[in-house]
């Protein structure tokens, strides 16, 4: 268990010396190098009204290949279809054109998903999009496209209703592809020409390099990797533990002492953390009145999250609200040794209701302190910090709902479009929002961010800093943003984003994709969610994994890979650098939270266990 797909055997076509290897294994890697020329000028993209039909009729349907006529095709620039299936690649068509073009999209077969990707991402109607055609099927082009260029082998690997390769007779065909796939891309996302003084509207001057992946802007990233150890062999998982759960798992609340928790829809079970991962202990804290506590009027519905604070001797619960919006007007406080709920608190600014879409401690190891009295809480366009203690500074324990007192933050009057925080060893919070930004503020200021990351044109659903704050990871529906905050500046001295203003000369960041046919596993789009580095919360200790969920698996990245500007999978690509290696863990159900245990639970190779909860069950797993 644990390897990806691209593992499972050599990928067959129709001839011995004309087929497609697998990727992630070098040693089985071929090459299909023409002579060397230089970088030509991409033909002209076409509207649809320009496409001149082939004289050769191919009718092609992604999903369900069907191809009539010979197998040449006039008229186009022509490459190798295959298709995946069952673990191989197949020959789908020796000769096929392929060409963009623009037109509205209005395809009729579109499913539910993708109706709810193109709602979240296009707010103009009858717009005009650029599409990827191949043999007359067309696919929008963003994305959901997942294309992975392999310039050694003159190939793209994209998803279209299955999982499909095309291979390029010349080097020219595959840049072009190149080129006019990220200009298309940038239209389709900003409704802009991709022209340079465009970019500078959408991405700003001080970043154009950092969106680019110019090579030159690697020099943060070598530098940060000054103290990083040498990247080690990736290892295989291996399950340790499984827990049942007698109802279905809403999140997993883990402990960093004793015993981490798991939030069913009528309570708590409770586990216990060893080095083998997490072990049920079969006691259970049941909620009041079947998830709902009997304390003061605004009873909520099972809880979506559990924090833990106060030495995790207490756990913050929070709900979605009655109308089953996500957001929510307050939160319950569990004493976790009896069992009981002790306090329902009330969100209110200036005497005014107001709603938080998430909280999360006030800094990475804050649950672990006895002492806390504060939290942090975000919406769209609130960040603040919350105390517990009243005007005198007693810490409350009420029986009846009482006001939080919002002690710092601010409230944005629109543009910000929050979805998600994080915050880092110090207290530095960063923030990701729907329109791709990733903000990072100092602990002295909730106003204004220091850094403002642009977004690359997916909304970020989840963030994650490491514990020193060099690092952030950014999670979308097709990929991972890593971004490194750490620059020089005006007198050489090296900070991160959080407490000075980047500009200049910064480190790129690195992408972490899914192949092709995992992000198309099951047949379906995977989208996903939840990304987190492994949990450390000593000063000078480094994250050592990096782990998202996707639909049925969960994908794991070692960090040290992931940093090393030599690793095989950097190596033939241009512009931002992506990283296809990880290994997979799979279920046969959906996965609602992959993590992490606490640092100091590690086994005798001295690494702690991924813990992997789905609906029913939750496994954990050495490395």
């Amino acid at each position: 268990m644990g390897t990806t797909a691209s593992r499972d055997g050599r990928l067959e076509s129709d001839s011995e010396d004309d087929g497609l290897d697998s990727p992630q294994s070098p040693s089985s890697e071929r090459s299909f190098h023409d002579s060397e020329v230089g970088t030509p000028a991409p033909a002209p993209r076409r509207d649809s009204s320009d496409f001149s039909t082939p004289d050769a009729t191919i009718s092609l349907r992604m999903g369900s290949l069907t191809l009539d006529g010979p197998a040449s095709v006039s008229g186009l620039r022509k490459a190798k279809l295959y298709q995946y299936i069952q673990g191989k690649w197949l020959t789908a068509a020796k000769s096929v054109g392929w060409q963009f073009v623009k037109e509205e999209d209005g395809d009729d077969e579109e499913d539910e998903e993708d109706e709810e990707w193109r709602s979240s991402t296009v707010g103009h109607k009858n717009y005009s999009f650029w599409m990827f055609e191949v043999g007359g099927a067309r696919a929008r082009v963003d994305d959901r496209l997942q294309m992975h260029f392999y310039e050694d082998q003159m190939r793209v690997d994209f998803v279209a209703k299955g999982v499909w390769a095309l291979k390029f007779p010349i080097k020219e065909q595959f840049r072009a592809c190149s080129i006019e796939y990220e200009d298309a891309k940038f239209e389709n996302t900003y409704f802009l020409e991709p022209t340079e003084a465009n970019k500078v509207k959408v991405f700003g001057k001080d970043f154009l390099g950092w969106v680019s992946g110019k090579e030159e802007d690697d020099s943060v990233w070598m530098d940060a990797e000054d103290v990083i150890p040498t990247p080690s062999k990736t290892k295989e998982l291996r399950e340790t533990l499984k827990t049942p759960s007698k109802t279905a798992i809403q999140s997993l609340a883990m402990g960093g002492m004793d015993h981490s928790f798991l939030v069913n829809d009528y309570g708590l079970d409770v586990l216990t953390n060893r080095s083998t991962g997490l072990e049920g202990t079969g006691i259970t804290i049941r909620f009041q009145d079947g998830g709902r506590p009997v304390i003061g009027s605004s009873a909520f519905r099972t809880p979506k999250k559990g924090m833990l604070i106060r030495g995790e001797s207490n756990m913050m619960l929070i709900s979605p609200s009655k109308d089953g919006k996500a957001n929510a007007g307050g939160v319950s406080q569990l004493d976790i040794g009896t069992g009981k709920m002790v306090a329902e608190w009330k969100f209110e600014k200036d005497g005014t209701p107001i709603s938080m879409m998430d909280v999360t401690n006030d800094s990475k190891g804050a649950q672990l302190y006895s002492n806390g009295s504060t939290f942090l809480g975000l919406d769209n366009n609130r960040l603040c910090r919350w105390d517990m203690r009243d005007s005198q500074g007693i810490v409350q324990q009420l029986a009846s709902p009482a006001a939080l007192t919002w002690t710092e933050g601010h409230q944005f009057s629109r543009g910000t479009n929050f979805s998600c925080f994080a915050t880092s060893g110090d207290g530095s919070v960063v923030v990701g929002s729907k329109d791709g930004k990733v903000r990072l503020y100092s602990t002295t200021s909730m106003r204004m961010a220091k850094t403002a990351f642009p977004g690359l044109g997916s909304p970020i659903t989840h963030v994650d800093v490491t514990y020193d704050g060099k690092w952030v990871l950014a999670t979308t529906d097709t990929y991972l943003i890593l971004i490194s905050t750490v620059f020089r500046d005006k007198d050489g001295r090296m900070k991160t984003g959080f407490s000075g203003r980047m500009g200049g000369k910064i480190g790129a960041p690195r992408l972490l994709k899914l192949r092709a046919f995992d992000a198309h596993r099951d047949g379906k789009q995977q989208k996903l969610h939840g990304g987190k580095f492994s949990w450390v919360t000593e000063e000078g200790k480094q994250e050592r994994y990096l782990v998202v969920s996707a639909g049925t698996f969960t994908v794991v990245w070692n960090f040290d890979i992931v940093k090393d500007s030599t690793h095989d999978c950097y190596k033939h690509q241009t512009g931002l650098k992506s990283c296809y290696c990880y290994e997979v863990v799979a279920k046969p159900e959906s996965i609602v939270q992959s993590t992490f245990m606490h640092e100091k639970f590690l086994d005798d190779s001295g690494e702690a266990p991924l813990v992997v909860a789905t609906r029913q069950e939750l496994s954990s797993f050495n490395l």
